[in-house]
């Protein structure tokens, strides 16, 4: 399949088994195949990447995806985040662009990472993620991270809170969601993952504050993909009745 950039992409996919909320999530069935499975294959499957590594610490999912004839990268050691852990395949790797799918959203959009890779043609982004629109209802969940972009879609900010805040009543405003597939240059990948955490990141628990506090613009990329991410049994249900099957 012809792919829309010049520029060598790699996909990695962090692939934790432990989980608070949801342990070993990754390994679930979902309509014959495990959530990593799925994850790794409708990856594969949009034909954007030049390879797609999954980033593992265990050997139960590293078997499941060599089971499904894909290619595993065995972390060294334990990280607190999914950046630190393709860090360490990304310094091993050569590509121009390091894109961190995360392991828990088994339904990937072509289009949304095709264009994705696509900004990257512009030699002044290094860091890229995509947003979509949500109702002002939707954004009052502190668990929907949210984002303020500038004229040219850079974030100026994310916060768990809604943002803007709206003061004059009955105006309409679009608040838009983050999605966390992030894209990378691979050297503020590498740079990145060094720093120590800042101070707005410790706030909000969000890692990407660390990057706009530390002066690096994030180029957000508009979709109407809502991905479908699997963090508790429920939402595991929801994807199964999601594929047609029975659950």
């Amino acid at each position: 399949m012809t792919k829309k950039h010049l520029l060598k992409s790699i996909a990695l996919i962090p692939a934790r088994y432990a989980s608070t909320r949801f342990p070993a999530k990754l390994v679930q069935d979902l309509c014959g195949l495990s959530v990593i499975q799925r994850t790794y294959l409708s990856t594969k499957e949009t034909g954007v990447f030049d390879q797609v590594v999954v980033v593992t610490d265990h050997e139960a999912i590293a078997d499941q995806i060599k089971a499904v004839g894909g290619e595993v990268f065995f972390s060294s050691k334990e990280y607190e985040s999914g950046s630190d852990r393709i860090a360490e395949a990304a310094l091993q790797l050569e590509a121009d662009i390091f894109v961190n799918v995360q392991g828990d959203e088994p339904f990937q959009d072509r289009n949304s990472l095709v264009n994705l890779n696509a900004v990257f043609s512009d030699p002044e982004v290094q860091v890229a993620t995509m947003m979509f629109a949500i109702s002002a209802e939707a954004a009052q969940n502190p668990n929907a991270v949210k984002v303020v972009v500038d004229k040219d879609d850079f974030a100026l900010y994310f916060s768990r809170s809604p943002i803007p805040y709206v003061r004059e009543k009955g105006v309409e405003i679009p608040y838009w969601k983050h999605v966390g597939v992030y894209a990378y240059r691979k050297e503020i990948l590498l740079e990145f993952t060094q720093w120590p955490k800042s101070f707005l990141e410790q706030t909000e628990m969000l890692e990407q504050l660390r990057l706009l506090e530390n002066g690096i613009r994030i180029k957000m990329i508009p979709t109407e993909q809502q991905a479908i991410a699997i963090d508790t049994k429920e939402d595991l249900e929801k994807a199964v009745r999601w594929m047609g099957g029975e659950g």
